[in-house]
C-alpha cells in the first residue's frame, strides 16, 4: 500500500542519507516581521497609484521619501521591500519543514494553506472585471473565459503577452516553485544542506542567460522574474541553516554570495527596474528581518501585530481589488486621508472575512480530509 511503500522510502532514506536533524529555531518575531512586509506592500501600492496612476500627492508619502528613499537610499515606493520580506521569511520558516515532512506531506500542506483564498481572490477578480467595475493588471481591456481559467492555476503569467487578473499573485509562483525546489531536493537538504541552496543558484542564472541568450520564440520571460526573486528565499534558507547550525559560517558566507552574484546578474539584465537601489533595498531588508525575526519584545504580543500577521495573506490577495475604486469615490469629497483610511479599513473587513470563512476553514478542512485518506491509506 502506499503508506506502506512511504514508510519503507523513508527508512531506505534514513539509512543511506544518514539525515541531518532539523531543530526548531525559535522565531517569536515572525507576526510582527509579515505586519511590516504587510504595510511595506500596501504602502507600495498606495503610492504608485497616488503619484504614477493619478499624478497626486499625500503627506506620509512626502515623509517616507525624505526618511526612507532620499536619505536611506530604499527603492522607490518602498517597491519590492515587502515581497522581500515575505520571500525571506518564507525561506526561514518553510526550510525546516521540507526536511523533516514527507514530499508530499510537506506539498500538500503548503498548497492546502495558498489554494482556497487564492482561488477566492482570483475568482472575485475575475468577476469585478467581467462587471466592468475592475481592469486587468496587464492592460487587456478584458479576460476571456480560457485567460480566467488559467489564471486559477497563475498560468496567465506564463502567456505573451502576460495575462494577469491579480497581479499581486505573480509572488505565488515563484513561492511554489521554492516548494517544489525544495520538496524535489529533500535528500540533499536531509544531508547536505548547503548544496540545495548553492545549486538553487546555478539554475537560476542559468534560466537568466536560457532567456539573455535564446531567440525570442523559445524564451520564457515571465522565468527570469522568478529566477531573480529565488535567491531571497535561498538567503532566508541560508539564515535558517546557519541558526540551526546545520552550516558553518564559510558556507552561510559562500551562500549568500552566490545569491547575490544571480541577483547582480538580474539587475544587470533589468529584471528589476530599481536598478542599484534593489541590491541595497534587499541588504537593507535582510538585517531587518533577521534582527527581528527572532525578537520577542513586547510588541511582538500586541494584539494589533498578531492580527495582522496571521490575516497577511488574506490583506495581500485582496487589498488591490479594492483600492483605486475606494480611493477614487472618496478622495475628491474627503481628501487622500480619509480616502486611503477607507481602504484601509475595508481591506482590513474583507480580510477578516476571507481568513476566517475562506482561508482557515478550507485549509483545516483539507488537512483533515488528506489525514484521513491518507490513514485509510495505510490501513
Amino acid at each position: 500500500m502506499e503508506g506502506d511503500r512511504s514508510s519503507r522510502n523513508s527508512v531506505d532514506e534514513s539509512v543511506i542519507a544518514k539525515p541531518v536533524a532539523a531543530p526548531r529555531v525559535q522565531m517569536n518575531g515572525a507576526d510582527l516581521v509579515r505586519a511590516i512586509a504587510v504595510l511595506a506592500v500596501l504602502y507600495s501600492h498606495i503610492s504608485f497609484y497616488l503619484l504614477d496612476d493619478i499624478g497626486g500627492g499625500w503627506w506620509l508619502i512626502d515623509v517616507v521619501n525624505i526618511v526612507l528613499i532620499d536619505d536611506a537610499g530604499l527603492n522607490l515606493h518602498l517597491s519590492f521591500v515587502g515581497v522581500s520580506i515575505f520571500m525571506l521569511l518564507t525561506g526561514l520558516l518553510i526550510t525546516r519543514s521540507a526536511m523533516r515532512q514527507s514530499r508530499r506531506d510537506f506539498m500538500v500542506a503548503r498548497l492546502a494553506r495558498l489554494v482556497p483564498a487564492l482561488w477566492f481572490a482570483i475568482a472575485l477578480a475575475v468577476v469585478l472585471v467581467k462587471l466592468g467595475i475592475n481592469g486587468m493588471f496587464s492592460g487587456q481591456p478584458g479576460i476571456t473565459n480560457g485567460e480566467a481559467l488559467l489564471s486559477f492555476f497563475l498560468g496567465g503569467f506564463f502567456l505573451r503577452p502576460e495575462v494577469a487578473v491579480l497581479g499581486v499573485t505573480w509572488t505565488l509562483v515563484v513561492q511554489i516553485v521554492f516548494y517544489l525546489y525544495c520538496s524535489s531536493m529533500r535528500p540533499a537538504l536531509r544531508t547536505r544542506p548547503i548544496v540545495v541552496p548553492l545549486l538553487g543558484a546555478g539554475l537560476c542564472a542559468l534560466v537568466i542567460f536560457y532567456n539573455l541568450y535564446l531567440p525570442q520564440p523559445y524564451t520564457v520571460p515571465f522565468l527570469t522574474k522568478v529566477a531573480g526573486v529565488l535567491p531571497t528565499l535561498f538567503i532566508g534558507q541560508i539564515a535558517y541553516l546557519g541558526w540551526a547550525k546545520l552550516v558553518n559560517w564559510r558556507w552561510v558566507v559562500v551562500g549568500v554570495l552566490a545569491q547575490i552574484e544571480v541577483i547582480r546578474l538580474a539587475i544587470d539584465v533589468h529584471t528589476f527596474w530599481m536598478g542599484d537601489t534593489y541590491l541595497w533595498t534587499l541588504l537593507v531588508v535582510t538585517g531587518t528581518v533577521l534582527i527581528l525575526a527572532r525578537h520577542n519584545g513586547p510588541i511582538t504580543r500586541w494584539p494589533l501585530i498578531r492580527w495582522i500577521g496571521t490575516r497577511s495573506y488574506a490583506i495581500y490577495l485582496i487589498h488591490t481589488l479594492v483600492l483605486y475604486r475606494i480611493y477614487a469615490a472618496v478622495e475628491p469629497h474627503f481628501g487622500p486621508s480619509a480616502a486611503v483610511l477607507t481602504f484601509l479599513a475595508c481591506t482590513a473587513a474583507l480580510a477578516e472575512i476571507m481568513y476566517r470563512w475562506i482561508e482557515l476553514p478550507a485549509t483545516r478542512r483539507i488537512n483533515a480530509t488528506y489525514r484521513r485518506l491518507r490513514a485509510r491509506s495505510a490501513a
